[in-house]
């Protein structure tokens, strides 16, 4: 039986995991959960599941989470301490990392200094830090499996098999909401309009990340280090169905890709599993009712997100910790209504365009460089105002 710790128990990510491990008690156990304001539900998991720890944003967060449970209760902290203590919380072996954006690095890098293996949803962590993450994982001899469906359609695919055989690498991106939207169009997008994806049922950082197809930028620089990749060797097809997740091309030219409904619990219950499979996780796919599957090239200059990736990767050092901590900013202001859609990527860019660093790249530095492009990306933003 695995023993598990969630951080980002209620959201999207961590609500499936734990439908993942209702479906099958005899197979995981939840130790620890960690969750942000959202009390009413967080107090249900607990009631339900009966972790030993459990941790909430805030202080009156955790206080209200108290009142709310009656009879036995877990152990309950918050906080950014809080937070780590269940990533590294004693007795559990693997830890979901699902918690949205930057904040979900430092727990990451305390479940791999703790010795658990990480099932990985928090992409910003290895865009953040990826090279750290991946040595610190080799020297506690711990796994990092990723749980975005891309990367675990590759890992799947790839199967042990050595870099040598892979010519590329295809990320299958459904191309959001605004696919067939013109540049001018893309200027009058509304946050509600954003957060309606076609495909996926996901929380509102990524959705409008998807939307911009900045989220397929992070799972390329997130895919260069899971698979140590070159970045020539990452290629982006955008693939509107959303049934193949990602496809390996050979350097004898065959292609394997992995096909599935878009539903997460599919990468969850294998990354919690491998290299066993659940069954009865995703319904089969009825190919014939399918009819046809569509590939197109991305437009940067209508998404002009996509590039800013590639260019943060390949700049290397803390760029693309700056590029990621920039368009976080962007998309909250985005979602407040301050500034337009098309605006996200620009602003991104003008902080790119305005950093200079040329010191050793490790943890102080990369949580510095954060640091910096968020003050930046405000003053950007004031000067509009």
């Amino acid at each position: 039986m695995k023993k598990l710790a969630i951080l980002g128990s209620t959201g999207s990510i961590g609500t499936a995991t734990l439908k993942v491990c209702a479906a099958h008690p005899e197979k995981f156990r939840v130790l620890g959960l960690a969750a942000g304001k959202n009390v009413r539900l967080i107090a249900d998991q607990v009631r339900i599941f009966k972790p030993r720890l459990v941790c909430l944003s805030s202080e009156a967060a955790a206080a209200a989470l108290k009142a709310a449970l009656a009879g036995k209760k877990p152990g309950i902290v918050w906080g950014s301490q809080g937070l780590e203590q269940v990533a590294a919380l004693s007795g559990t072996d693997t830890v979901v990392s699902a918690i949205s954006g930057s904040a979900g690095l430092l727990p990451t890098l305390a479940a791999v200094r703790a010795g658990k293996n990480v099932a990985l949803a928090n992409k910003e962590a290895l865009v953040m830090a990826g090279e750290l993450l991946i040595a610190e994982a080799a020297r506690r001899n711990v796994r990092i499996i990723p749980v975005d469906s891309e990367h675990s359609a590759i890992a799947q695919l790839l199967n042990g098999r050595g870099l040598e055989h892979v010519r590329r690498i295809l990320l299958t991106a459904s191309g959001g909401p605004f696919l067939h939207c013109s540049r001018e169009q893309l200027g009058r997008v509304t946050p509600r309009q954003a957060l309606k994806h076609p495909r996926w049922k996901m929380g509102s950082k990524v959705t409008i990340d998807s939307a911009t197809l900045m989220n397929k930028g992070l799972e390329v620089i997130e895919a260069r280090w899971l698979f140590g990749m070159l970045p020539e060797q990452i290629q982006v097809v955008i693939h509107p169905e959303s049934i193949i997740h990602s496809m390996v091309e050979f350097v004898d030219g065959s292609v394997l890709a992995h096909l599935s409904h878009p539903d997460m619990k599919g990468p969850i219950a294998y990354a919690l599993s491998c290299p066993e499979r659940l069954p009865d996780v995703v319904k089969p796919l009825d190919m014939a009712r399918i009819g046809r599957l569509t590939f197109l090239q991305p437009d940067d200059k209508k998404f002009p997100a996509l590039r800013l990736a590639y260019r943060a990767l390949a700049a290397g050092g803390v760029m693309p910790a700056v590029m990621n901590a920039a368009n976080e900013i962007a998309v909250h202001t985005f979602l407040e209504k301050k500034i337009s859609f098309s605006f996200i990527a620009l602003l991104v860019k003008r902080v790119m365009d305005a950093f200079r660093y040329q010191g050793s790249v490790n943890l102080e530095a990369i949580l510095w460089a954060d640091r910096w492009a968020r003050t930046e990306s405000e003053k950007i933003i004031a000067k509009m105002q």
